[in-house]
């Protein structure tokens, strides 16, 4: 016989927001949004669920393994919850925008949802904010999705913002000239990812070396460009090595106080990425608090174009951003006139109208958590109790 479940359980990774968190996650949204509008970026609002074919093309099908899946009533095909808005505007891009002129540049807000969560996000659904610039295949293009996405969190006053830059088709090109099995790619990923040097030692063959170059290169920018100054890489390698110093430069250029690291064997989240990738980091956080970078766009002609942009996650934001100046509440007794109700709103106060007229007014306005209440026509503090 199954059990009731408890009314306030819910499935793992999902959660109520209450408040004051709801208002105080809406106040970033909204804050986010005019930074990126303020920049020049457009809103648009795709839908939450699409049918899977179109939400797993292209850029996509990076998201198969991450998305719920269920069936049309109407139409009897499969539909997918998106699990990552940023495909869902490069179809935007690439169909309906198609002849906008570029370089377009798309914001969008809205929640996303996950089958499982990870150990750092153990999460399945949260709100994404992010901007995404089409068109331009350039440094100023990177560099531009970075200072804009720093320059939203700053708005934030969330201070001591890190971006740690990446670059996964460096590692990429150099396995690709190595001419590795499938399975010694893998083996040879992984172990970059763990950052484990005896076993890249064993794994690198004749790029062992500059794979192990890589690793000692992770750190502050300085640190980056000394130790890969002194070895010799592939050409293909030099040259992905020199866009993302080319980015670093015009970023330091443009806003000297972001504070930039390089992990250039940093190969995590979604596996779409073409170009400079990069990661946020807030002090007072252990995990990032939002991410972006270059990919491409299919066409339907079989055509590609290059796009960036920026992701922010609420959930991460939420913790380390000072909360919203609050509104004053103030609680008014029943049958006070909606003119005056009006008035005191216009005043700037939130107001809380008792439903009755036995209530202890006094006791009601602290009960609701009001600082002021209305008393013979004028604003009063509510004394503390005791």
């Amino acid at each position: 016989m199954s059990e009731t479940a408890s009314p306030t359980l819910l499935p793992e990774g999902l959660r109520d927001v209450l408040p004051p968190d709801a208002a105080a996650e809406a106040d970033l949204v909204e804050r986010l949004t005019a930074t990126f509008n303020a920049n020049g970026y457009d809103r648009v609002s795709p839908p939450l669920v699409e049918f899977e074919s179109t939400l797993l093309a292209g850029m996509g099908a990076a998201t198969a393994d991450r998305i719920f899946r269920m069936v049309d009533p109407i139409s009897q095909r499969t539909l997918g919850i998106r699990a990552d808005v940023t495909a869902q505007i490069a179809r935007l891009a690439s169909t309906r925008l198609q002849k906008a002129p570029r370089p377009l540049r798309l914001m969008y807000a809205g929640q996303v949802l996950r089958v499982k969560g990870h150990q750092l996000r153990p999460e399945r659904q949260f709100t994404q904010v992010g901007f995404e610039l089409v068109g331009p295949d350039s440094v100023a293009a990177d560099a531009e999705a970075i200072i804009v996405a720093v320059q939203a969190v700053v708005g934030l006053g969330i201070k001591d913002i890190t971006v740690d830059l990446a670059l996964p088709p460096l590692v990429a090109s150099l396995l690709e000239s190595a001419g590795l099995s499938d399975d010694e790619a893998d083996a040879l990923y992984a172990a970059l990812n763990h950052k484990d040097a005896a076993e890249i030692k064993k794994l690198g063959g004749t790029h062992a070396d500059i794979l192990s170059a890589l690793i000692e290169a992770s750190g502050p920018l300085k640190l980056a460009r000394d130790v890969l100054g002194k070895i010799d890489l592939p050409a293909a390698a030099a040259a992905h090595l020199a866009t993302l110093f080319a980015v670093a430069d015009m970023v330091t250029s443009e806003s000297p106080d972001i504070a930039l690291t390089v992990d250039l064997v940093e190969n995590r989240g979604l596996q779409y990425h073409t170009g400079v990738t990069f990661f946020l980091f807030a002090k007072g956080s252990t995990r990032e608090i939002g991410r972006g970078g270059r990919y491409l766009i299919n066409h339907s002609d079989d055509a590609t174009e290059p796009a960036t942009g920026a992701t922010l996650f609420m959930d991460a934001l939420l913790p380390v951003a000072p909360p919203p100046s609050s509104m004053s509440c103030i609680y008014v007794t029943y049958g006070t006139t909606r003119d005056a109700i009006r008035k005191l709103q216009n005043d700037g106060f939130r107001v809380r109208v008792s439903l009755s007229t036995d209530s202890d007014s006094l006791a009601e306005a602290r009960g609701l958590g009001c600082s002021h209440m209305l008393q013979d026509g004028e604003v009063v503090d509510v004394p503390s109790e005791g």
